[in-house]
């Protein structure tokens, strides 16, 4: 069949008003799409940031989250990374100090935990305070002097007057946790709420309350990140009482004072 002016006038205008939706589409696609917060983390924050993140979600449907947990090294070194990420939580004040230059804005302590003595299932080598630490043979794990739990190890030590020769020095509580756990060590001091987390597979005792130590965990939004506002909503969140709530539920302590 020819083809009639009034059919060449009906593509044209489909045509065009297929172009119309395209270019709309372009332009406000990035803004419709969801936004994802890359958070590095301590691997202390694993399980607690796993329901934090579906709760966060839920209440802002437009977020994603990219969790990346390690240690305080790794994550100072990858904050001198071109794209970093977005918002990035310690285990100490002192590591976030070592990142200070990558980070913007306030800071909020979003949690506090404490440290125990984590030992093998019903503790066969008899470890009941931390003088006993110093026992001849005992293989004890630590964290290096360099990290969190490492510094809050030596605090504790020096507060109880206890001098011990440990066999290993790790790189986070997880790491000493496996030492136990892969019969490596026979003791270590880890945090409460990481022991917590090993469930059945380690055993505790614990560091009285006189020569213990809080640990606080601080959180702050990484400098010129792609989504700096939804990074310091998202800070400024996990310290309401819903994120607090979920804090809880994994052993930590709700801060006095967030700052």
């Amino acid at each position: 069949m020819p083809d009639s002016p009034r059919r060449r006038r009906l593509r044209a205008s489909l045509l065009l008003a297929v172009l119309a939706v395209a270019v709309l589409g372009a332009g406000c696609g990035g803004a419709s799409g969801p936004t994802t917060l890359t958070v590095l983390a301590s691997a202390s924050l694993t399980e607690a940031f796993g329901e934090i993140g579906t709760a966060y979600q839920q209440e802002n449907p437009d977020v994603r989250f990219r969790f990346e947990f390690g240690s305080a090294p790794e994550m100072v070194e990858r904050l001198s990374e071109h794209y970093p990420g977005d918002v990035v939580v310690t285990a100490d004040k002192a590591s976030m100090n070592e990142a200070d230059e990558y980070l913007a804005g306030r800071r909020r302590t979003i949690a506090n935990t404490s440290l125990t003595i984590a030992v093998a299932p019903g503790n066969p080598r008899h470890i009941n305070e931390l003088r006993d630490l110093r026992r001849r043979g005992l293989r004890v794990a630590v964290g290096a002097g360099t990290v969190p739990v490492g510094r809050y190890t030596r605090q504790v030590l020096a507060k109880a007057g206890v001098s011990v020769q440990w066999s290993s020095q790790e790189i986070s509580a997880r790491a000493v946790l496996d030492r136990i756990r892969s019969g490596e060590a026979d003791a270590g001091i880890v945090y409460v709420t990481d022991l917590r987390s090993a469930g059945v597979a380690v055993s505790s005792v614990p560091i009285p309350a006189d020569v213990n130590v809080t640990a606080a965990f601080p959180a702050a939004v990484v400098r010129d990140g792609d989504h700096e506002d939804a990074a310091n909503e998202f800070v400024s969140w996990l310290v309401t009482a819903p994120a607090q709530k979920l804090f809880n539920k994994y052993g930590f302590a709700t801060p006095s004072s967030p700052q």
